[in-house]
């Protein structure tokens, strides 16, 4: 028989886990950020002329450029809040996973023209 070790004691403190938390979450919300925008520089001509940062690629460099901010953003005041936290981490991933499909619907061209 093999003598019980450190990876068998029972009452070692869970590792927390909302620094993944907070990954996983914010890449949702930057997805769903990136569909909002496209939606809203789409329909807009004040948002499509306020997003276009670079002239050659209109309203995308501006769209994509503030989706990456919204979400390092929102990790990074995730992880503030929730890295020394356990989380709930099915409702999270059930959240981000509805985020990004809904970030990814609203990028797709004949449900963006239904707006």
């Amino acid at each position: 028989m093999n003598a019980p070790g450190p990876a068998d004691r029972t009452d070692d403190p869970l590792i927390p886990n909302g620094a993944g938390a907070a990954a996983l979450l914010a890449a949702g919300a930057g997805a769903f950020a990136l569909g909002v925008l496209d939606v809203a520089a789409d329909h807009a001509q004040g948002i499509k002329r306020g997003l276009s940062f670079y002239a050659p690629t209109g309203a995308l460099s501006g769209t994509t450029t503030v989706a990456i901010l919204i979400w390092i953003l929102a990790w990074v005041l995730l992880n503030w809040r929730w890295r020394s936290r356990n989380i709930a981490i099915k409702a999270v991933t059930w959240v981000a996973l509805a985020l990004l499909g809904l970030g990814a619907i609203l990028t797709f061209p004949p449900v963006v023209d239904l707006f």
